[in-house]
Parts: C-alpha cells; structure tokens; sequence
C-alpha cells in the first residue's frame, strides 16, 4: 500500500510551520512556484487519499506566480502570502466546481466567491483545489461523498490500513496530514473540523459563531455551523483565523471580533489557571482510547501549570439527541432548494414538474441526505414540532447557559475530542446509527456557539492520534488559543 507523499520536509509543509515558510518565501526569488509545484505533485502522488474532488492547477499556478512578484519588491500581502492551502469543497471559489461532496451539485460551478475564501485571496493565499468532504458535511468519516471515501493518511503511513481521516471535513484533514499543504479551511456543524483534525493528529479550530462569515458557504444547519481551519501548529491556526475572522455585511449572523489578535494571544499565558473538566464526560466509559485520553489531559495540564476543576453540566446529557434534532430539521428546510429547475443536476425524462423534483432528488442525493432529509421534516412538521424541535431548541438554550456558568472560574474548558481513535472504513456500515455517537464530545459547543480548538496530546498503542478539545466563553477565541498554545508546548518537552 502506497504511504502518503514521501517528499521531504523541507520540499513541503510537512514539519514546517507558516513563519517557517514565510520566511523562505522572503529570500527565494521563485519560492511560492516551487512550492506549489511540489504541492500539486504531491496531490498527484498521493491520489490513493482521495483528498482532493477538484485540483484548481491554473489557478494555483497564478496566485504562486503573483505572489512571487510581491515578495521580490518586499510586498509581501500577509505571512501566508504564497502558501499553499486548500479549500473544503463546500465553499464556493468563483469558476470552480462546488459540489459540498453530492452528485446534485456535482455540475455546480460557483459563480461568485465565499468571504473566507475571498480573504484569503486577499492575504494572498495559494489555492490547491477544493477538498473531499461527507456529502453536505452529513457524516463523520468522509465515508458518505459522491466522489468516494478519504483515507487517513496517518494510518497508512503506519501500515495499518484503511481508516478514515473523520468527517466532515476529511479532505482537509487529509491534506494536512499528508504535508501536501500547510493549511486548510472547513467547517464545523457538530465537529467536521475538530474530529478529523484530532483523527489526523491535527490542530483544527472552530472559532466563536458569527466569527466568520458564512457567506458563499453551502449550508447544512445554518444556526450550528461556522468556518475554521486546520492546520499542524496552534501558531498557524491563529495566523489564518486572524484573516478571516471578519463581520461581513453579506451574512446576517455576522458578529464583529473586538478581542485581541489570536497571534499576539499566543504569548499571554492564559491569567485565569484554572481549566474546567465536565464531570458528565469524566464519567463516560467507553474504552481504553478515552481513559488514555483523560490521562494525557491531566498530564499537560498539571505540566502547564493549570489546576483542572470538575464541574457538573447536567444538560450535556441531551446535547447529542438535541443536536441532531435541530441540525437535520434546518438540513430539510436548506437542502429544499435543489429541485432540479434553477441548477445542479436535473433528472431527465421527467414527465412534469412534480416527478423531476421527485426524480431528481431520488438520484442527486446519498442515502444518508435523504435521511435526514425525511427526519428532519418529520420534526418540523405540524403536530411534532413543538414535541421535538421546539423541545430540542430549549435544551440548547439550557446548555448553552450551564456550559458559560461552567467557565466562571476557569479559563477554558476542556475534555477528550472524540471517544475512540481513527477507525477502519466500513466499520459502522451495518450500524449507521452507531456513528453518531461519534458526536458526542463535539457537538456542545457548536449548540452553545463557543470557541472550541482541537489538540492532539496522546497516541494508542497502534500510533493513532488521540485529540483534547479545548473550549472558551463566547468571543473567548484568544484564551482557547493562549491555553492551547501552552498545553502544546509542554507536550513537545
């Protein structure tokens, strides 16, 4: 079985950091074409990952080259000006194919751009392509995609097989982990940025709701999910958050950022000491993976010099059922618009208007889509909405208010990523269901709106990487950052 990329190091973004590279770029007259270059190889040598629907060469090409005229009048745009990065394919980028991993769009070219990816135009980034993705990030493994399943490259490094990279936004993962790119952006609706990042041995933040626009970003629950990165360091993390954590006119749910920059929190030790531990997942038994974990949590913490304070947040109980409850209800109102007449894919042959939106909904959606299409409808529908959606929408409230008590007296939370390691494809074929509790460390905070970055601390005994979430107080970006940054620097000592 073919490893993931095995350029070296120094040829692509596998050990270095942002500033590393920025720093190279400085003095190499034709440093971001060479990067890219090599970048784009590396998606050819590694296609065996899948991380990659779309591989945006020309444009790529482009972006190395204007930025290389930059950097030789010392006009640089920002540190990750000719860095290449990639983009999950659920945001559009202007001309390309924007498919969120689903046949329906699978012929979606994106006539305008998303305001994450439009600011990273700006900063000067490089765009690789757009990354494999579960279909309209419906998934936890990046199993469910029209264009098949990511594989995990730390697992094949590792000789171990076919194991997923997590999901939803595998592709990024993968693309990271394979050091084909310094950086990649998603989103994360109940962890589709932090579960891969902690499944790839990734650092991958989800900042504060309404931090970054969602405009130009193809919607799956619209009130849950924001736009985050992943990336190897916290350092890089903070460096692309600071470009695109921008209020944007264009989307209604934009919040301005007045704290300080996420790079310059970097060297503030966090001032309140104290990281809180949910006594409900403290209690959780599900394996040897999570006890290793827990340990791991402990360690750095009390290295960090953090004392860990146990706090109960009962309603964390309900988070897992309430999630899903509101994610798939706004899932069936957002994913109504595809309906075969204004783009995407249409069904042929259809007789009349009623049996092409029947048509071509049967044939453009997954198995999974259609699901929670059907559910979520269910929920909303008259006589069930007030016993499920309304009911699911007050215990988030609930939780949300418990989770923001539990940070009085603490800095930041913090708790295990996920309960289990990276796991073999096909695993939960027979028991889909079984996936969602998958969820179950990631979801809280996408309820409550909070900060939340993933860290890997600890690795099984098979060499697979194990994550700690670390979550703040709305607009708390900066301390999870600091924390984090700290917790990260005892763990390579």
């Amino acid at each position: 079985m073919t490893p993931a990329p095995s350029l070296s190091a120094a040829d692509t973004c596998r050990e270095s950091i942002i500033t590393d590279l920025a720093e190279r770029l400085r003095v190499q007259p034709h440093g971001s074409t060479t990067l890219t270059t090599k970048a784009l190889a590396a998606i050819e040598h590694a296609k065996e990952i899948n991380a990659f629907v779309t591989i945006t060469q020309e444009l790529a090409h482009a972006q190395a080259e204007a930025s290389d005229a930059r950097h030789r009048t010392n006009r640089p745009l920002s540190e990750i000006d000719g860095i290449p990065v990639a983009v999950k394919d659920n945001f559009c980028v202007k001309g390309t194919l924007t498919s969120a991993g689903s046949k329906i769009l699978s012929n979606f070219i994106a006539p305008y751009e998303s305001t994450v990816t439009q600011l990273l135009r700006e900063a000067g980034a490089v765009f690789l392509g757009k990354t494999n993705m579960d279909e309209f990030g419906m998934g936890s493994s990046t199993e469910k995609s029209f264009f098949g399943a990511t594989k995990n490259p730390l697992a094949l490094e590792l000789n171990l097989g076919d194991y997923v990279p997590g999901g939803s936004s595998g592709g990024s993962a993968a693309a990271v982990a394979a050091g084909i790119c310094a950086a990649a952006i998603g989103t994360d609706t109940g962890g589709s940025i932090r579960q891969p990042a902690s499944f790839c041995g990734l650092v991958g933040m989800k900042p504060t709701y309404g931090m970054c626009s969602r405009y130009g970003i193809v919607a799956y629950a619209s009130s849950l999910e924001q736009a985050g990165v992943i990336t190897r360091t916290v350092e890089d993390a903070a460096i692309l958050l600071d470009l695109i954590m921008k209020e944007d006119p264009k989307d209604s749910t934009s919040l301005p950022y007045s704290g300080p920059s996420l790079k310059a929190s970097l060297t503030h030790p966090a001032r309140i000491r104290s990281l809180a531990i949910p006594q409900e997942f403290l209690e959780l038994e599900l394996g040897q993976d999570l006890k290793d974990t827990w340990t791991a949590i402990f360690l750095l913490s009390k290295r960090a010099g953090f004392e860990t304070k146990v706090v109960s947040i009962p309603a964390l109980k309900y988070a897992l059922a309430s999630y899903y409850v509101i994610a798939i209800s706004e899932a069936s109102s957002n994913l109504s618009r595809y309906d075969g007449v204004r783009f995407g894919y249409r069904a042929s042959n259809a007789a009349t208007i009623e049996e092409l939106y029947k048509r071509t909904r049967a044939e453009g959606f997954g198995r999974e889509v259609r699901k929670r299409i059907i559910i979520g409808t269910y929920f909303l529908s008259a006589g069930y909405y007030d016993a499920y959606y309304l009911k699911a929408q007050k215990l988030r409230r609930l939780l949300a208010q418990e989770m923001l008590k539990a940070l009085d007296d603490s800095t930041a939370l913090i708790w295990p990523t996920t309960p289990t390691a990276a796991f073999p494809i096909g695993q939960y074929d027979a028991t889909p269901a079984a996936m969602y509790l998958e969820d179950i460390f990631t979801v809280p905070v996408n309820l409550a709106g909070m900060p939340a970055l993933t860290l890997p601390v600890a690795y099984t005994k098979m060499g697979m990487a194990l994550g700690a979430t670390i979550a703040g107080r709305l607009m708390g970006d900066a301390d999870v950052i600091s924390v984090a940054r700290e917790l990260e620097a005892v763990r390579h000592h």
